[in-house]
């Protein structure tokens, strides 16, 4: 690579990520391979680097791309990055001193401008969110599971809970918890395991608190108020929207997709069972063509709020993250999760113009700097 990119005035892009003693580096290589190609096919000089590797005082250093048949990974010398997407696979990595320091050094660099440098706390979003007039009214009661008295306050307020490990991820650890009066069992506890779920079954607050620890062990956990929401075929589903920032910097609406969660699944995560839909298509099935058409701008000026808001809160650039919002029998609509770092979408059309959409941001970024 040489100074001809520059000319070109397209900056080095950098895919940041851990490295591995045996395949040099770790992550999700088809997610590598598809930001490479479409990197190139664009013109900007793009590669993957490590965190061992990132060496910040050097003029090069070293990164991986796909070799000239575009099959393999070969490793090369190239410039020092002007933009770093993050794409660090783990939180467990993330939360390495060596990790946050170098993290913390590319934030601080006057040629470099690294983007979602971390991984979101549900907790932090929460708290975030209830912060601003904006976006306050979209978000479901929230409150740390820390004591049994605070939940069984919880329970009385609302018959119908969700419990979620702050740092959980793709639906890991989430379990459904209900109130039944006049039942001899009357507290039900529904655990997802990968596609399945248990339902445990409790006498007494005492009882159902000692499974609740048994489950969470040490993992902080939010409880949090639980949402009835619109079913198709007794189904839920829920929005999976993609947010990122433009070519002119702006938050911006990728493409919104449809997720339904799997007849025994708690939530509507594919790989626990869940199933891609057209979210036109359940939309208007349940509300009909008009109140469709209203749904979708609202989820579409919802989610530009929360990202707005997320950013300004959590005091860093942030140039892209995806949101699960649902909608209940009325139509409105509520937030439950935003990645810092999303996973790819199936649906081909928001998949290719998410990866442009990363360079367009990217450009932005450097002019910046």
């Amino acid at each position: 690579m040489n100074g001809r990119y520059v000319e070109d005035n397209k900056p080095v892009v950098a895919i940041l990520t851990m490295p591995d003693p045996i395949k040099g580096f770790r992550g999700n290589y088809a997610n590598f391979e598809d930001i490479i190609r479409t990197g190139k096919n664009l013109g900007f000089p793009v590669y993957v680097v490590t965190v061992r590797d990132l060496k910040l005082s050097a003029h090069m250093v070293k990164g991986y791309t796909l070799n000239t048949s575009g099959e393999d990974w070969e490793s090369q010398y190239f410039p020092l990055p002007q933009v770093i997407y993050n794409r660090i696979p783990q939180r467990e990595d993330e939360e390495r001193p060596a990790v946050q320091h170098k993290i913390s050094a590319c934030l601080q660099h006057p040629h470099i401008r690294l983007y979602n440098p971390y991984f979101f706390n549900k907790w932090h979003l929460f708290k975030w969110l209830k912060a601003s007039k904006s976006t306050d009214y979209l978000v479901p009661m929230t409150k740390k599971l820390s004591k049994e008295s605070s939940l069984a306050k919880m329970l009385q307020k609302y018959s119908f809970l969700y419990l979620k490990p702050e740092s959980g991820k793709a639906g890991k650890g989430i379990m459904m918890l209900k109130y039944q009066s006049g039942k001899t069992l009357p507290y039900r506890l529904k655990i997802q395991s990968n596609t399945n779920s248990i339902t445990y079954k409790a006498a007494s607050m005492k009882r159902l608190w000692i499974r609740l620890k048994k489950e969470t062990g040490t993992s902080p956990y939010i409880i949090q108020q639980g949402i009835e929401l619109a079913t198709v075929d007794n189904r839920r589903f829920d929005l999976r929207i993609l947010v990122q920032k433009t070519g002119k910097g702006q938050w911006g609406i990728t493409g919104i997709g449809a997720r339904m969660a799997g007849s025994r699944s708690i939530t509507t995560h594919v790989p626990r069972g869940g199933s891609i839909e057209n979210p036109q298509k359940l939309l208007s099935t349940l509300f009909g063509p008009d109140m469709k058409t209203t749904i979708m701008n609202r989820a579409k000026t919802s989610s530009l709020l929360i990202a707005r808001q997320i950013e300004k809160a959590s005091g860093f650039d942030l140039g892209e993250m995806s949101m699960d919002l649902g909608i209940d029998d009325t139509g409105r609509i509520w937030f439950f999760e935003a990645n810092a770092k999303p996973m790819k979408f199936d649906e081909s059309h928001i998949r290719k113009r998410s990866l442009e959409q990363i360079f367009q941001y990217s450009q932005y970024l450097a002019r910046q700097t």
